[in-house]
């Protein structure tokens, strides 16, 4: 696999930020109120550097074991964060909860308590989002109707702090635009009651401007940074988002 140059990416997060600010303009937002996470996930290691070196803070991954792979290599920079972006499988929770500063797909009980206990034997705070299924299709996220309810049961830990809301796009392209808008209503009423709430992560390479004219405080980029993903290894777990 050829290696991802510095420079490459530095052009191609360039065009990123132009979509969103072109977006961002058509709802009267300013650019700067949308922060971009580069999700690494099917690249090595020099995807990282790459993203780090052009500026870039926030790091995604879906799946922990290809992440402590690679986040063993390096040291981190004071300010970056690692992001768990796929879907936490319990018996690896707690594993999770030490290896990444924020969990981004939280929609259980029983998973939000196992990185709680995570969290507390690291003696840290995590920070989660929860993972609302705006679309109301077969992917993964609490209901809007029990989301209310669902974020005052998280209030019980004291290892984990609740951020915002993650959504990920329905598979019905035509259907994305109300999603998102939908989601973006469920955050600014849970965010009245919320003072913690501050990320609404909505969007991806494909959406990012539907997720951002609709209120997204985050975008999940991958392809549009580094390209197209190698194949996956024979065998490879398929729990992920693409980005």
């Amino acid at each position: 696999m050829p290696l991802i140059k510095p420079s490459d990416v530095k052009a191609a997060l360039a065009t990123v930020q132009k979509r969103i600010a072109q977006a961002c303009a058509s709802r009267g937002r300013q650019p700067g109120d949308v922060s971009i996470l580069a999700v690494t996930k099917g690249f090595g290691v020099d995807a990282i550097e790459a993203a780090l070196a052009a500026g870039l803070t926030d790091i995604g991954e879906n799946y922990y074991q290809e992440a402590r792979e690679k986040f063993a290599t390096r040291e981190w920079p004071k300010g970056v964060a690692r992001h768990f972006v796929g879907r936490v499988q319990r018996n690896k929770a707690r594993q999770i909860a030490a290896l990444f500063d924020v969990v981004q797909t939280v929609d259980d009980l029983a998973i939000a308590r196992a990185l709680d206990d995570g969290a507390a034997g690291q003696r840290k705070t995590l920070s989660v989002l929860v993972q609302v299924n705006a679309a109301g299709d077969e992917r993964q996220g609490v209901a809007p109707d029990e989301l209310a309810d669902f974020i005052v049961s998280l209030r019980v830990f004291s290892n984990i702090r609740v951020r915002g809301l993650m959504v990920v796009g329905p598979h019905n392209p035509e259907a994305t635009a109300g999603a998102f808008e939908r989601a973006r209503s469920l955050f600014e009423e849970l965010r009245a009651a919320s003072p913690d709430f501050d990320t609404l992560s909505m969007g991806m390479s494909d959406d990012l401007e539907l997720a951002v004219a609709a209120g997204s405080t985050m975008v999940r980029i991958g392809t549009a940074l580094f390209g197209a993903r190698p194949p996956k290894a024979k065998g490879a777990s398929s729990i992920g988002f693409s980005a």
